[in-house]
């Protein structure tokens, strides 16, 4: 089976009518242009831009005061007095804040590579799901022009059956005629007897090919009808599929972001390509490149760094600042300090004396944390469940495709005896119509499992997020 798959898969590639091309340029229209993705990446962008800001001092503080009418100091006249001040959070805490904002920052990067993930994802599914609408279209249009030659052959035989039918009356009427010399007696009892036998006989004979001609043609005629039945039904499913595929079109477009009428390549075939064997045999540590926990994984560590930070921002704050005064000389003044400008260094310290506040910013953190490994935890849980339903459907849908390929392969083949027994007169139109249907359930089913088949498929590699299933950034 599995040579099987990985034959029909190469076929596929090799085909010139397949664009798998096509599908990765899609791909790579999607996350450019999808808005999704974009709006992931510039709030990506824009946390970067918060660890310059957490890394930073805090501003500096100036105060400027001119003495409008100058005040009289011993040595002179004070005319201004200029303060600077730069305070200076305790050792680590700006470190710790950077920390914290770099790893919010990873986990923005992250999300960002989740959204391509699952626009990856995503335009695949409506790849497929178009593939499905235009496979239908194909298969019921081939049923619509076997319907056709199947009324064809009908009408052939109810032509020949008239003809027959017609024939039947003249040889009545002959051997009606002929009747009376074969069984001729005595004379008087001849005339009388051959007389009345050879009366009731012409009519009876003539009543009984009519009845089967009538016969022959009403059923001839009800067969035909019953195909231009089916064949309305199926052209009706046929545009209900076009409105359908009009609409997949326009989903499949709303996911490169562009208009929703815009040409979408055919593919003729899908590649039905076996999964690697290390995607059958996922253990835990496999999880951990999905970018869903990697954000969790992220937020856990940018939660202990701010962990670290609260418990420093809980100790003093240190400012070290310069107080310049400007003075002028007093003609009253005789000190040898007079009119020399003063300088004075000044040191501040915080008093973080309200501890309430930074015992619950700890706690609320503290909360945060658990929380996070709880979604950690679940998150990975319903990772694996995911991955073990999606994983039985793939193992399903590789198993009603060999299914629905050997039935479509022995339907097609009855069918094909049929219609030919038909043609002879040997078959019934109800059983060829009966194999017809049987014919056309089982290639949807085919259609229908294949592209269960390649989404499943596209959804294990969704959630176990390998190097090679990660699109670049």
């Amino acid at each position: 089976m599995r040579k099987l798959i990985l034959y029909i898969g190469l076929l596929a590639f090799s085909m010139p009518g397949y664009s798998q091309d096509s599908l990765m340029h899609y791909l790579e229209l999607a996350t450019k242009n999808n808005p999704t993705v974009l709006q992931r990446y510039n709030e990506y962008q824009a946390s970067l831009q918060k660890v310059p800001q957490v890394g930073s001092l805090p501003d500096p503080q100036l105060e400027m005061g001119v003495f409008l009418s100058p005040m009289e100091l011993i040595s002179g006249n004070q005319v201004a007095d200029i303060k600077l001040m730069q305070m200076f959070p305790w050792f680590g805490v700006i470190k710790n804040a950077k920390d914290e904002m770099s790893l919010m920052a990873k986990m923005k990067f992250e999300a960002f590579r989740d959204a391509k993930l699952q626009v990856y994802y995503d335009v695949q599914r409506a790849w497929f799901d178009l593939y499905k609408v235009r496979q239908n279209i194909r298969i019921s249009e081939k049923n619509v022009e076997l319907l056709k030659t199947i009324e064809r052959l009908t009408l052939v035989k109810f032509r020949s059956g008239s003809s027959g039918g017609g024939s039947a009356v003249s040889g009545g009427n002959m051997s009606g005629s002929a009747f009376p010399t074969t069984t001729s007696g005595s004379s008087g009892m001849n005339t009388m007897g051959g007389s009345g036998t050879s009366t009731a006989s012409r009519p009876a004979t003539s009543s009984g090919s009519a009845s089967m001609s009538s016969a022959t043609g009403a059923s001839g005629l009800s067969e035909v009808y019953q195909i231009q039945i089916e064949t309305a039904s199926l052209e009706d499913n046929i545009a209900s599929l076009k409105n359908e595929e009009l609409a997949a079109v326009a989903r499949f477009n709303s996911l490169l972001n562009r208009q929703q009428k815009t040409p979408v390549a055919a593919v003729e075939l899908l590649p039905i390509e076996p999964l690697d064997i290390a995607y059958l045999s996922v253990t835990d540590s496999m999880f951990t490149r999905n970018p869903m926990l990697g954000m969790l994984a992220y937020e856990q560590q940018s939660l202990m760094a701010r962990t670290k930070m609260q418990k420093q921002m809980g100790l003093p704050m240190v400012g070290v600042g310069l107080n310049y005064t400007v003075i002028n000389k007093s003609e009253m003044s005789t000190s040898a300090m007079n009119g020399q400008d003063m300088i004075m260094p000044m040191l501040t310290v915080t008093l973080p004396i309200y501890r309430k506040k930074y015992k619950a910013m700890q706690t609320e953190t503290n909360f945060l944390k658990t929380a996070s490994e709880q979604n950690y935890q679940a998150t990975s849980n319903m990772l694996q469940t995911q991955y073990y339903e999606a994983l039985q459907q793939y193992n399903d849908a590789a198993r009603r495709m060999k299914l629905y390929d050997s039935q479509s392969q022995l339907a097609k083949k009855s069918l094909d005896i049929s219609i030919k027994t038909f043609s002879s007169s040997a078959s019934g139109l109800s059983d060829i119509l009966r194999i017809r249907q049987q014919l056309l359930d089982y290639e949807l089913k085919q259609v229908e499992s294949v592209v269960e088949y390649n989404k499943t498929e596209v959804l294990i590699k969704r959630l176990v997020t390998t190097p090679n299933t990660t699109p670049n950034p």
